[in-house]
């Protein structure tokens, strides 16, 4: 059991949760489990929790800027997953205290079709500036022309033209929707698809890759493994930055530490970005070596009385 005492010496920073605690937190947040859940199965304070997470998120943040490039992809898939932090969108002007960044939140993705890998995630509102940002990233960590496939949205239409100009195989798939079935009818019941329209855009594009399948599959694994895109739960966001620090150890957790069921391998062993499979522990060491030293102690001298 890890006592208060332990626990709020990690949230003052002296780091005092041992590995297998911080490792047992971690694999929970990656799993699916809310943060409250979590402070009361590792008997530790959500404070200690959102702290982890937020020491976690910005190591895994500057891990995947690091090793995800010059990536050798041949089919890349784009898309965007909706949700929302502190208050749906209706209901931020009414909310108590919103904070900056409160309601609609989209996290974009692109993965490569064969690897599995997540190139390039971004979160930010559904707009064009977004939409550029995210393109230009994820065109900069690949190695070689690439076909892409995107849905209809028309802000990537400009943003795949600045970032890779002719040098990409570039179509939209748009799906088609009718009315959900009779029998599938409920308060989340999707819409039927009735059919696609493939659209090339730049380049010779392969009409049998056109194809968001592999990326949509991908928002249905976040939405399960991430409790807060799970629908109708209070363990949603309630800020931003803890949303996206969550994304951010979620994509790491993924590509470089979860065994893909049909690929044998991590996604990045896949990518040939490594040869190993990377651990928990192997997180913990780089959050310790990232983590800032303790200074040395300031000594004084003792002030000698004018009376001596």
């Amino acid at each position: 059991m890890l006592d208060a005492k332990h626990s709020a010496s990690y949230i003052n920073g002296m780091n005092k949760l041992p590995t297998h605690k911080r490792v047992q937190i971690l694999s929970m947040l990656c799993e699916g489990s809310s943060m409250r859940s979590i402070s009361r199965v590792c008997d530790v304070s959500i404070n200690t929790v959102a702290k982890l997470l937020e020491d976690a998120g910005k190591v895994c943040m500057a891990f995947h800027d690091e090793k995800v490039v010059n990536v050798k992809a041949k089919r890349v898939q784009m898309d965007e997953i909706w949700s929302f932090t502190y208050a749906k969108q209706k209901n931020v002007a009414a909310a108590k205290a919103a904070p900056e960044g409160a309601g609609d939140t989209w996290t974009w993705t692109g993965i490569d079709a064969e690897s599995k890998l997540i190139l390039q995630w971004y979160v930010g509102p559904r707009d064009g500036e977004t939409a550029k940002y995210f393109v230009d990233g994820m065109a900069s960590r690949l190695a070689n022309r690439v076909q892409l496939t995107s849905d209809g949205l028309k802000a990537y239409l400009e943003a795949v033209e600045g970032a890779f100009g002719a040098d990409v195989d570039y179509a939209q798939l748009v799906k088609l929707y009718g009315a959900a079935p009779e029998s599938a009818r409920g308060r989340y019941s999707p819409a039927e698809c009735t059919g696609i329209i493939k659209t090339p855009i730049e380049g010779k594009p392969d009409e049998k890759h056109i194809s968001t399948s592999y990326v949509e599959r991908q928002n249905l694994t976040m939405r399960m493994s991430m409790r807060r895109f799970t629908r109708l739960t209070n363990g949603f966001s309630k800020k931003l930055e803890s949303h996206i620090y969550a994304i951010s150890l979620y994509f790491v957790f993924y590509n470089w530490m979860r065994i893909h069921k049909t690929l044998k391998v991590t996604p990045a062993m896949a990518a040939g970005l490594t040869t190993k499979l990377m651990s928990m522990e192997d997180l913990c060491d780089l959050m310790d070596a990232s983590a800032p030293k303790p200074g040395r102690p300031k000594t004084y001298k003792k002030k000698v009385s004018e009376a001596m």
